[in-house]
């Protein structure tokens, strides 16, 4: 083969990737992540997904011939600090896109100044109210906090649980997790008969649990939290002895809540991406051959256990790849449009299909419900 044609025939094959050989400038992908704080366990393997996969794009060739630059702002877990954050990454930095916002908190914080920017922003947390709403440069990738309540309730009702316990954080996640339980709990036939709320930075949340323990009629409970807060809630729940059935929302969908909670998480059920079970999904199940690469390349790059916080991340990056592909380049208007119009991407949380009315794209199906049994995830449904 003569040297041009193979020169030709490698050219084609990498732009049919989108990747070439040129030296361009670098896409600035932007982030603010909670690194630090009470949600580091779920915005650490997001940090630790995007700079993996920034840098094995990088070597691959780039994104349509351009490196990926990742520009990051640890939070703490303050959305204060996501604000001024994210005021640098747009005015300073100049990012192309804005991935991140560990929680709903420091997402609604970034939001104003992402929209008139003008910068597409694809968000990792989970209320409904990021993108309920719809806004119209917002996105995200988890599962919403009124698709986890559904998917509780949906369980609780094929159990026979008519009356129920809410124990919510006072966080943005947990308060609107709270308001879309209890929106959504009449459709299942349960009753809230019971309704406490505990703060992200309690160490002790004994006395809500007391008087859920002392109130009639309970059948079963729903923590809806995310951090650290909801495995020290499973920790005193067994120590107080109480025997009700005990769920949680998708905000601890890691191996670390199981390891922070021990053998109080012994039978605790709740609704996760599949990336948790990643290695118990069959054959057949279009999910798996994603969920298992990410996570074997997880694993291998950081000697740590995959969580679906940083599947959230790649989910976040590769939409944003994806659409700048399909957009011939990073001009933020055509990115924004070609990301609303994402039909058929499968990802780490589901299979994605956006439109102008639904900037995240995933339905319940996407959830899987899921209970520790002897220290291991274990699929119910």
């Amino acid at each position: 083969m003569k040297a041009s044609t193979w020169r030709w025939m490698t050219g084609f094959a990498l732009a049919a990737f989108g990747f070439t050989a040129q030296a361009a400038d670098p896409i600035k992908i932007g982030s603010v992540l909670s690194a630090t704080g009470p949600a580091a366990f779920l915005g650490d393997p997001e940090v630790k997904t995007l700079e993996m996969y920034v840098e094995s794009i990088n070597k691959a060739g780039g994104l349509l011939g351009r490196p990926l630059q990742l520009v990051h702002y640890d939070d703490g877990s303050d959305a204060n600090k996501a604000n001024s954050f994210a005021k640098r990454l747009i005015y300073d930095d100049q990012v192309d896109v804005i991935i991140g916002g560990t929680t709903t908190g420091s997402t609604m914080s970034m939001d104003p100044l992402a929209e008139k920017a003008g910068v597409p922003f694809i968000s990792l947390a989970g209320a409904v109210v990021i993108i309920d709403p719809v806004k119209k440069w917002m996105f995200k990738t988890p599962h919403t906090d009124r698709m986890a309540a559904e998917k509780v309730f949906e369980d609780m009702k094929k159990r026979g649980f008519t009356k129920i316990a809410l124990l919510s954080e006072t966080s943005g996640f947990g308060q609107s997790g709270k308001k879309e339980s209890e929106l959504v709990a009449p459709n299942y036939g349960i009753q809230i008969v019971s309704n406490e709320t505990y703060g992200p930075k309690d160490t002790d949340m004994s006395p809500q649990l007391t008087k859920i323990k002392n109130t009639p009629d309970v059948q079963a409970v729903l923590v809806f939290g995310l951090g650290q807060g909801p495995a020290l809630v499973t920790r005193n729940y067994k120590q107080l002895g109480v025997k009700l059935p005990l769920y949680h929302a998708h905000g601890v969908c890691s191996n670390e809540f199981i390891k922070l909670a021990r053998d109080a998480a012994e039978g605790v059920r709740l609704p996760c991406a599949a990336l948790v079970v990643a290695d118990k999904l069959p054959d057949s199940d279009a999910q798996k051959p994603v969920v298992t690469a990410y996570a074997k390349a997880f694993q291998e790059r950081w000697k740590s256990e995959v969580s679906t916080f940083g599947g959230h991340a790649y989910d976040g990056l590769m939409l944003y790849a994806d659409a700048v592909k399909r957009a011939g380049g990073t001009d933020k208007a055509k990115v924004r449009d070609a990301i609303e119009q994402t039909k058929g991407y499968v990802g780490t949380g589901g299979v994605v299909n956006m439109s102008a009315t639904d900037h995240m794209g995933l339905d319940l199906s996407a959830f899987r419900m899921l209970e520790i049994s002897n220290g291991d995830w274990k699929l119910v449904d």
